[in-house]
């Protein structure tokens, strides 16, 4: 099936616009915590596969924050990583491409000699903020 670019929604146009790729409200969150915890990180470095969000040289350690729709969050109980409805031919492929890419960029981290945690955005949330707190510091303090 080809791609029309006249049948494409504006609101759905505008909507997908504002998304970021980073500096996004969970990421936000993950550096907030994690610099009021007295820990001092890198950003998005460029020579580490995959760009990764957080990045502790001196702990050797990697936190990326991941959406739950772009990333394809596999906890069932995670409501924002389904996938539309329409348009299935299209957002099947990509989202599973995404994830795909995730876990090819852990393994090559990895096998680097980085630790990597994934936060994903639901629990970046205000209700499981403290448990967030407590995933931190386990991983950032081990």
């Amino acid at each position: 099936m080809s791609f029309d670019r006249h049948l494409v929604d504006p609101a759905r146009s505008a909507q997908m616009a504002r998304v970021r790729g980073k500096d996004t409200k969970p990421e936000m969150v993950v550096r907030r915590l994690v610099h009021a915890m007295g820990y001092r990180y890198r950003l998005h470095r460029k020579d580490l596969p995959g760009k990764p969000d957080l990045v502790f040289p001196r702990l050797r350690k990697i936190i990326q924050v991941h959406g739950c729709f772009w990333h394809q969050h596999p906890d069932p109980a995670c409501r924002r990583a389904r996938i539309p409805k329409t348009r299935r031919e299209f957002w099947v492929p990509k989202l599973e491409g995404n994830a795909r890419r995730d876990i090819e960029n852990e393994r090559a981290l990895q096998k680097l000699g980085w630790d990597v945690l994934v936060v994903w955005e639901c629990e970046t949330t205000p209700s499981r903020r403290e448990e967030l707190v407590w995933k931190l510091e386990e991983f950032l303090g081990s």
